[in-house]
């Protein structure tokens, strides 16, 4: 009989904020696969726990994967944690998973404590439409090929990131997507929890302040109003679809024309003969 993988949220801060499932699914499992073995340890010492740990994190994924695949195709039921919050999100967990569904084995899901989540509805932003992106990559390339990504969008935005990398993100947060609005939640349900509200260049002067920046941080941008990626579309739109969308909003011709004109910043002559042509 094939064993069940769990993927148990833990707290993100106050060892309270764990639910009773939680604990009773550490309790049973036979093995739990922890990012850092010392910290869970607390966690299971908290909540007088005895099981058997094994690491678990970003740098030897892929072979403890193999490892714990095996365990449970030998019938132990195992229990996947990180340091903080939910398995999977930003932290090991999406391997294993992916090969546990290659092998038929049943993964069970014991909800908890997740940062971003948290964040964002105590930030005042818009919680019907957002976009995660996790940490920022550290390569320049793919960085600012995804900070171009955030600058077309038109939704809340959030970002995890480390203490001793915040002020570069925030300096290119400014500089490719613009002196938006942002929340910065910091050290969520621990002693220090803040949340500060502001343009993007007054946390940034705000921190450059400090002799320290410590604490685990959420950045959230407020692009809900971004007028970016509404102009980029209308660009990227046919000159044939432009024109069916300013008369279906009851725009006559000749305004039409002088509109598209204006948009595409060529003469109105130049559009009008390309509809004759078309006619």
């Amino acid at each position: 009989m094939l064993g069940k993988l769990y993927l148990v949220a833990t707290p993100i801060g106050n060892l309270e904020d764990i639910t009773f499932r939680a604990i009773k699914v550490l309790k049973e499992v036979d093995l739990i696969a922890a990012e850092d073995t010392r910290h869970t340890l607390k966690l299971l010492n908290y909540y007088e726990i005895s099981k058997p740990l094994i690491s678990y994190h970003r740098h030897n994924e892929e072979v403890k994967s193999d490892i714990l695949i095996q365990k449970l195709l030998e019938g132990q039921n195992i229990a996947i944690v990180t340091d903080a919050g939910t398995p999977g999100i930003s932290d090991p967990g999406e391997e294993i998973v992916k090969e546990a569904i290659n092998k038929e084995i049943e993964i069970i899901p014991v909800p908890g404590a997740c940062a971003f989540v948290n964040a964002l509805i105590a930030s005042g932003l818009n919680t019907k439409e957002f976009a995660f992106y996790g940490f920022l990559p550290l390569n320049k390339k793919n960085r600012n090929h995804v900070l171009e990504r955030i600058r077309k969008e038109d939704k809340t935005i959030i970002l995890y990131e480390a203490p001793h990398k915040l002020l570069k993100t925030l300096e290119d947060v400014l500089e490719k997507v613009g002196d938006v609005s942002c929340v910065l939640a910091k050290e969520l349900t621990k002693i220090h929890e803040e949340f500060i509200r502001e343009k993007v260049s007054n946390v940034l002067n705000d921190l450059k302040a400090k002799e320290t920046i410590k604490g685990e941080y959420i950045l959230l941008l407020d692009l809900e109003k971004n007028t970016i990626k509404e102009k980029e579309t209308e660009q990227e739109r046919s000159i044939e679809e432009q024109y069916a969308y300013y008369e279906a909003q009851g725009m006559g011709k000749k305004e039409i024309i002088k509109q598209i004109a204006k948009e595409r910043k060529v003469p109105k002559n130049e559009i009008y003969q390309l509809f004759v042509k078309e006619k």
